[in-house]
């Protein structure tokens, strides 16, 4: 019996790429903590938070599915200068991250975690993306943020959308940046055969 894919994310951005790349999957968005465990380097707190994501879902589908089932979770950070900048609380606080990021390179780092129900075996990988922002006038910041974009962002700004226009280049996969890489995410879901022929 082919196991069913779950998504462990609101976010509509995951839902898209995973549509698009031909995957049948439910939405099960898991509410936990995103507070970085501070013991923990920033690389490795992004893989737990993706991991804590994964097992508040799967805790969840356990308890009223009997089939087979494959969780799928992600956590995106942008990192400056070594420290995940999160998602802004207020339009100041998105002016103060765009600011930071205006005129310099940051990574975009996403955590990715897979949970079996059969076998209850839980794989963490990453994916690194480094992003080169042009330098931003504070008009061009404000005018951003008025679109109300940035505020459910990490890092205060979306690729796919408008805040594409600040990025000068980046090294990577595109859809990293936007909150799953697809090549990790396939090569971690290939075994179980939860794909759309």
């Amino acid at each position: 019996m082919t196991p069913k894919l779950i998504l462990a994310s609101e976010s509509p951005r995951r839902r898209e790429l995973l549509k698009k790349a031909g995957y049948n999957f439910d939405v099960v968005p898991s509410k936990v903590s995103e507070i970085p465990n501070k013991n923990l380097n920033v690389h490795d707190q992004i893989l737990d938070i993706s991991a804590r994501k994964a097992r508040a879902a799967f805790d969840q589908v356990k308890a009223q599915k009997n089939e087979p089932f494959i969780i799928l979770a992600a956590d995106t950070e942008v990192i400056f200068e070594n420290s995940p900048l999160g998602k802004p609380q207020s339009p100041e606080d998105a002016y103060r991250i765009l600011r930071l990021l205006s005129g310099i390179s940051h990574d975009v780092i996403t955590g990715v975690c897979v949970i079996d129900s059969l076998s209850g075996k839980e794989i963490s990988q990453s994916e690194t993306t480094k992003v080169h922002f042009k330098n931003l006038t504070d008009e061009e910041i404000w005018n951003y943020i008025q679109t109300g974009e940035p505020m459910d962002k990490a890092g205060a700004y979306g690729i796919q959308g408008l805040g594409g226009n600040f990025v000068l280049r980046y090294d990577g996969a595109f859809d990293n940046i936007v909150g799953l890489p697809m090549t990790l995410v396939n090569k971690m879901l290939a075994p179980y055969s939860v794909k759309n022929s």
